[in-house]
């Protein structure tokens, strides 16, 4: 029973680890890189560069049945405060069959790829083959930007080892019925940390950029928010957060829907892990080798730590009370997440939440083992 104990409490812990433990060290490391000489940085994307220094832009939006969104997406493109002879607007329709590619261009976007249905991926890297600016600016269709959010996400990029930057999205969520705005709040005080410590593990796909030269054709079961950054760093090139370049777009309404959401994204995950190389240490500064580990492989692991953990608890039960314990906080954990569908109280509603986001992972894994890589996508339901 000594494995099978050693198999529990291991289990418990790297979970708490990485969802507790990994904020904790994150926060004593960058304070510590702060500590020594010049290791005190201001915050990026703060600064307004001089007009004559900003970089040519090409600003591309991939849109797949989008024509409830893509005119107003466009207007918010045009009124960012960023000189109009940089900045290039590219729709890439992916296959749509209503009336976007129509209404991108009666709505004056500069580009606009009718493109056969492959996928998100194959329609920005059509745009990217396209483009014609030094910089490469993405943006989900839904997505809001503030007036300067432009600037602030380019201005890092004066710095030859940055390859990649994102902003800050807020989720707006009119109906309350999802808490993915609170784990997001969350997930950004870490992604924060990060991006001054060694560089951000992932993005979104609401505010972010990407030089140019450095831009990777990726395949259709790849994502920019999680390929990029870890790609990029094995190359030497650093990816930062910016709070300051703002965004916001409309999340999914309900906590069931952003399961679904999260199954789709999850879907993809497990190739861009093990096959292009994430979980794969070699290249990788040692301290984004430790961000890796801890925010992505654990992360991943999570529901098949929970799993463990539970089984063992039940071998573990005649060995004394403690063990009884543990079992009635997980059977009680479980029962919180369950109820959490019918009764609207805050702490069930943080029970199924969190059960509903680790199990997406799972679920993630068994939608690819049955049915192959991801390549089409669909825009989530309730978000436009």
């Amino acid at each position: 029973m000594i494995a099978v104990a050693i198999a529990f409490w291991l289990s418990l812990a790297l979970i708490a680890y990485t969802h507790l433990g990994y904020p904790l060290v994150l926060r004593v490391l960058v304070l510590m890189k702060r500590a020594r000489p010049g290791g005190r940085p201001g915050r990026a994307g703060a600064e307004h560069p001089p007009v004559d220094s900003l970089p040519a832009v090409s600003l591309i939006v991939a849109a797949y049945e989008e024509e409830e969104v893509i005119e107003a997406k466009l207007a918010n493109a045009r009124a960012l405060d960023y000189p109009a002879d940089r900045l290039q607007t590219i729709v890439a329709s992916d296959g749509s069959s209503d009336g976007t590619v129509a209404r991108a261009r009666a709505a004056g976007a500069d580009l606009v790829l009718d493109l056969p249905r492959g996928g998100k991926l194959a329609a920005q890297n059509a745009a990217a083959e396209r483009a014609s600016g030094e910089i490469l600016a993405f943006s989900d269709a839904n997505a809001a930007w503030a007036p300067d959010a432009l600037r602030r996400l380019v201005a890092p990029f004066a710095d030859p080892a940055v390859g990649y930057a994102c902003g800050m999205v807020s989720l707006l969520d009119p109906g309350g019925g999802n808490l993915e705005g609170a784990y997001w709040r969350y997930e950004m005080a870490v992604r924060e940390m990060e991006s001054e410590l060694a560089g951000v593990t992932a993005g979104n796909g609401a505010i972010y950029a990407v030089r140019r030269s450095a831009y990777v054709p990726l395949p259709p079961s790849g994502s920019h928010d999680l390929s990029f950054p870890f790609l990029f760093a094995k190359r030497g090139l650093r990816s930062l957060y910016l709070p300051d370049a703002a965004a916001e777009e409309k999340m999914v309404p309900t906590l069931e829907g952003e399961f679904a959401r999260k199954r789709r994204m999850m879907l993809g995950v497990w190739d861009i892990a093990v096959g292009e190389g994430m979980l794969r240490p070699r290249g990788y500064p040692a301290l984004y080798g430790f961000e890796i580990l801890s925010h992505r492989l654990l992360r991943y692991l999570t529901p098949f730590l929970h799993v463990l953990a539970f089984v063992a608890n039940l071998a573990l039960l005649g060995e004394g009370w403690v063990y009884r314990a543990t079992l009635a906080v997980q059977l009680g954990f479980l029962a919180a997440a369950l109820l959490g569908r019918w009764l609207p109280l805050g702490p069930l509603r943080v029970a199924r939440y969190y059960a509903l986001t680790t199990a997406s992972i799972a679920a993630g894994l068994w939608d690819r083992l049955r049915g192959g890589a991801p390549g089409t996508w669909e825009k989530a339901e309730g978000t436009r």
